[in-house]
């Protein structure tokens, strides 16, 4: 067999394909815009992203220890990813006590939040105060470099991930600029903004 007929037969992983084309420009840097413009597009999606983070981490390891915090990322996987598959989501990367999701569009990405908060406060009222569960989630929308949705890249990945990590208290739900315009203007936001390193961001809390 051809090696031209082997990788045929054995396509590469698109992730291994995205990082030999990175690497591509690196040796033949002449070649950067046209490679740059094959990476775009074969692995760029339009998607929305949510972002979840777990409230607390610093707090209840000096506490309790990390493997009672483990415990709870467990927990709050458990919880989190089958509401997120149910409603069309895939979970793309689980990161300590971060998990980053891509959907199709923002309604259910808005959906599977509401829910995901709703569970938490059924969950905690059976907890003891020191083991309950926060979240806080950033949703944004747009073209998102997705290869084989084993990783993912993208402002609105980097906006969303800075909602959820930085500007979110435990329980809300906060959409980018571009994520609430693809959302029905009848459900209820409210506009904020911020200053996170710099950046000002523009930002919609929903109810």
């Amino acid at each position: 067999m051809t090696s031209a007929a082997s990788e045929a037969a054995s396509p590469q992983n698109p992730h291994d394909r995205l990082y030999a084309l990175l690497s591509q420009i690196i040796e033949e840097p002449e070649r950067r815009g046209e490679i740059s413009a094959q990476i775009e597009a074969e692995f760029t999606k339009r998607r929305a992203v949510l972002v979840l983070d777990m409230s607390g981490f610093s707090r209840t390891t000096q506490v309790h220890g990390v493997v009672s915090f483990l415990v709870m990322i467990h927990q709050m996987r458990l919880l989190a990813v089958p509401t997120i598959e149910g409603l069309g989501g895939i979970l793309v990367k689980a990161e300590a006590d971060n998990l980053y999701c891509l959907f199709d569009e923002v309604a259910p990405a808005v959906k599977a939040a509401r829910e995901i908060m709703r569970q938490l406060s059924t969950v905690n009222v059976l907890l003891p105060a020191s083991r309950r569960l926060y979240a806080a989630i950033g949703i944004g929308y747009g073209d998102i470099l997705a290869p084989g949705d084993e990783d993912l890249f993208g402002d609105e990945v980097n906006l969303a991930s800075k909602l959820g990590e930085d500007v979110a208290q435990g329980g809300m739900v906060l959409l980018t600029d571009a994520a609430r315009r693809q959302l029905d203007p009848a459900v209820a936001s409210t506009e904020e903004r911020a200053s996170i390193s710099g950046l000002a961001l523009t930002y919609h809390a929903v109810t």
